[in-house]
């Protein structure tokens, strides 16, 4: 099934368009699954496959970012490879936990903080325009970690708006908008790769629509992140604030509906 190559050639342009897109959004500030999940759907996949293929798509477009942001000097690996293993392994909990627990429980919950998330930036406004990185006591550290767990472990169980939360996190002890999205993508690619770990377990990625995907999030990958470069925190900052409303909106209209 997951292998079927008898596949009609409009789904496969749909899915090379929006993951272009979603990845070039995605690079940046997060929130591609807003357009690359109901692609997926479209395509005729059921929600679990959607959201497995989805991180496969999604850990090619995570790595070309994580690398670009690497080498432009946005991202220090260093200070933040500590924290890889917290959002992989909540992310391999969460993508276990959501055959156990229906995610729609977790909804509620995921509006009000990415409520939470748009309020705060856009009153505070000089937020994030410079690096002013805090030096954590062991206690603001023991719970910057368990939030980036819960993170992981949220993009494993349900994912709209993972991006956004890594990117408020990273703002919280001091990283600019640009290092923050930089910090951002290296721990997704952590979570994307956890999933797909446990979701590749499962049986439940269509390869063939993944691949197809991932490669135009490669492409849209590097298109953005560059883009965000040039640009600088400002733009990211613009660009977070409207994926986050818009992320929001999205979701509240459905959570209602």
């Amino acid at each position: 099934m997951f292998f079927d190559i008898d596949i009609d050639i409009h789904i496969l342009l749909l899915l090379i368009a929006f993951g272009f897109l979603a990845a070039f959004i995605d690079s940046v500030v997060g929130g591609g699954g807003l357009i690359s999940l109901p692609a997926l759907l479209f395509a005729g996949l059921n929600p679990a496959a959607a959201v497995a293929t989805n991180k496969l798509a999604g850990s090619m477009g995570s790595l070309t970012s994580t690398i670009s942001f690497y080498r432009s000097g946005q991202l220090e690996i260093r200070p933040v490879l500590k924290y890889f293993p917290l959002a992989f392994i909540g992310s391999l909990f969460g993508a276990w936990t959501v055959h156990l627990i229906n995610p729609a429980l977790l909804k509620p919950l995921m509006l009000v903080m990415l409520a939470a998330v748009a309020v705060y930036t856009i009153f505070k406004k000089d937020w994030g325009a410079i690096a002013a990185v805090k030096t954590l006591s062991r206690t603001h550290l023991l719970l910057f970690m368990a939030l980036l767990f819960s993170i992981g472990f949220y993009d494993g169980f349900l994912g709209p708006g993972t991006g956004s939360f890594l990117i408020f996190s990273f703002l919280l002890v001091g990283f600019d908008f640009l290092k923050a999205a930089g910090n951002a993508k290296f721990l997704n690619l952590a979570s994307n790769v956890a999933g797909l770990c446990m979701f590749a377990y499962l049986g439940q990625i269509h390869y063939v629509y993944g691949f197809v995907m991932g490669i135009a999030q490669i492409a849209g990958a590097i298109v953005g992140s560059r883009l965000a470069i040039q640009k600088g925190s400002g733009f990211v900052r613009i660009l977070f604030i409207v994926v986050t409303i818009t992320l929001l909106a999205k979701n509240a209209y459905d959570y209602l509906k």
